[in-house]
């Protein structure tokens, strides 16, 4: 007869871990990046610290806001949406297109179709079991032929303006009407996610799938749904971008992919899941606009941006990565 063995209960502080020191800091670390940044092109330029110059570098930033807080849900469930950009770049397109037939419609639309685009990519993720990875990979791809293929490789103008006008307003005659609609963006999803089970769905799911499922958690739907938002994000994204170019092209939102997911990890977003917020994203995104506008002050030649992009995202991830969650490097 075998001897039963009585284990210990696990003690409360186990069962209810808090967050561990180096999670707090990296928590605050967005702010401080943003205020050391702040100062530090302030120094190099006296007049960089005007309202002129902060109202041109937030509206600047407003697609890349928008672009990183819907990518950041699918990152927070473990996965990764490469697709963004062309899938924004292509929403370019299409809304030139459409907003001759459509009018004051052609934005709705847009964002709608993205989002449905998004969702089949969450689809085809779930269902037939791809990696994120290759299945947004496959998706960039795609959408990026797509859009040269309607667009006759080439730019489409926008006569009408009306259509975009107010995301070019300035709310209290400050702020930026495009940098505004992110904020909302970013407040919405983040209130919908706290006032709903849907956060500690979308953390269970990035800490632990296996775990998750059997808690019962619909974590097929709530990729599904990370996805859908990401997509439709991205069509808002190339409203925003349309507004302020007056024309949809192939390529416009192309240059914004590293970019976003650098806004991402920048943000303390764990690569990994389970772990990070859209505020942080959304001031991650400030972060890397701040760059952006910043290097050409201290005579840094844009050429160098990709490569300092490339660096924040190794150094970003290294510093947020769980390595209890990668247990073998590959």
């Amino acid at each position: 007869m075998s001897t039963p063995v009585i284990t210990k209960p696990a003690s409360e502080a186990a069962i209810r871990r808090g967050p561990t020191p180096a999670q707090r800091l990296t928590s605050f670390m967005p702010v401080i990046a943003l205020v050391a940044l702040l100062a530090a092109l302030t120094l190099a330029d006296s007049s960089f610290l005007t309202q002129k110059s902060l109202t041109a570098a937030v509206r600047t930033s407003a697609p890349l806001v928008v672009l990183a807080a819907g990518a950041t849900l699918v990152v927070l469930c473990g996965g990764i949406d490469l697709s963004i950009a062309a899938l924004c770049s292509l929403s370019t397109v299409f809304f030139a297109m459409w907003l001759p037939d459509l009018g004051a419609l052609t934005t709705l639309a847009v964002i709608i179709g993205a989002g449905l685009v998004g969702a089949l990519q969450g689809i085809v993720h779930v269902v037939l079991r791809i990696p994120s990875f290759i299945v947004t990979l496959g998706g960039m791809s795609i959408f990026s032929a797509v859009a040269l293929v309607v667009s006759d490789a080439g730019p489409i103008r926008v006569v009408d303006r009306e259509a975009t006008s107010w995301l070019t307003t300035y709310v209290g005659g400050y702020v930026p009407m495009a940098f505004a609609v992110a904020v909302i963006v970013v407040a919405v999803v983040a209130l919908v996610l706290k006032l709903t089970p849907l956060q500690s769905y979308v953390h269970a799911t990035g800490y632990s799938e296996s775990a998750a499922r059997l808690a019962g958690t619909p974590v097929d739907l709530v990729k599904i749904g990370a996805f859908t938002v990401s997509g439709a994000c991205a069509g808002l994204a190339a409203v925003m971008l349309v507004s302020r170019n007056f024309s949809g092209s192939p390529t416009m939102a192309d240059n914004l992919l590293l970019p976003a997911v650098a806004a991402i990890v920048v943000g303390g977003t764990a690569i990994t899941g389970g772990h990070g917020s859209l505020w942080r994203s959304l001031v991650g995104a400030l972060v890397i606009t701040l760059l952006r506008v910043g290097l050409p002050i201290v005579g840094v030649p844009s050429a160098y941006e990709q490569i300092l992009y490339g660096a924040i995202i190794v150094v970003a991830v290294a510093l947020t990565l769980d390595r209890s969650k990668v247990l073998v490097i590959k």
